[in-house]
This record gives structure tokens, sequence and C-alpha cells, in this order.
């Protein structure tokens, strides 16, 4: 694939989702998790969200359960989690494997020329022509300064 706007993935209630929905978007794709010590930044990402939607940026959620088993809840349980704790409107996909043998074909883009996530809530920023642009560390807050220049910069492209 040449871009992550060309992929196909899944729903976290199992529609087929055509990633092309988001061409001519900046995403800010993460791996997420609801029993994390990280799991407040859904908070931050929410914000993000609604701030930046009306420039054309996203966040893309992926659950995942690989580190420290902290995502094993059914799609409809994640969805309840997230929609009551912290009122997510963005988009969240299938529960997905980061890395590993069966590591999701978004994931494999991602990484290509990337880290794989080392933990729940790594950060890929992703520019308008599906491309990878940086990656993000868990620790990375929504609201860091660097992380916003970036997703600024990337959204005036």
């Amino acid at each position: 694939m040449a871009s992550l706007y060309e992929m196909k993935t899944n729903t976290l209630e199992g529609q087929e989702a055509d990633l092309s929905a988001y061409e001519g978007k900046v995403s800010l794709v993460v791996n997420v998790a609801s029993a994390c010590g990280l799991t407040p930044q859904y908070s931050g990402l929410e914000s993000m969200q609604r701030e930046l939607s009306p420039r054309g940026f996203t966040v893309l959620g992926f659950p995942c359960n690989q580190f420290g088993a902290q995502e094993p809840g059914a799609p409809a349980e994640i969805r309840e989690f997230c929609t009551s704790k912290f009122s997510v409107s963005f988009p969240l996909f299938e529960k997905v494997d980061v890395k590993g043998d069966n590591q999701h074909p978004v994931y494999q883009f991602l990484t290509a020329d990337s880290d794989v996530p080392d933990w729940n809530f790594t950060k890929y920023l992703v520019g308008k022509d599906g491309q990878l642009i940086k990656r993000y560390t868990p620790t990375t807050a929504p609201d860091d300064a660097t992380l916003l220049a970036d997703i600024d910069e990337a959204l005036k492209a």
C-alpha cells in the first residue's frame, strides 16, 4: 500500500470501513486501551477531535490488548466505556494486534519506516496524503506542544 488511505479495516462494530474516507485529512492513529494508566488520554484525544476536526483533523482509535491485557473487553464494552467515560466521538476500529505475527495491515504500514508501538497510546501522525509524518511515544500527551505544532503544520500543508 502506498497510503494509509488506500486501506480498509473494520469498525469496532465489525462493519467494513474504507480509510479513503479520511483522505485529505490529517490523522492521529492511536492504539487505545480501557484499563491502562494512560487511559485518561482519551479525554485529551477527544478534545483534539472536537477542536481540530473542523480544520480537517481526526483521531483514529484502534483498541489493542497486547500490552498488559489492558483492553480485554468485547466491542460493545469498549464502545460503552469510551462513550460513557470520555464521550468519545472519534472513529474506533476493530481490536487489533499492533505488533507480532498477527500485526494488522494498518500497523504494518505505519511501522514499515517507524518503530512498532511499545505500549498503549503510541501515536502516529499521518498527513493528508496518507503518509506517516511522525511517531510519538505513549507518554506524549494529546496537549503536548510539539505534537500540536506538528499537527498544525500538517494541516497547513
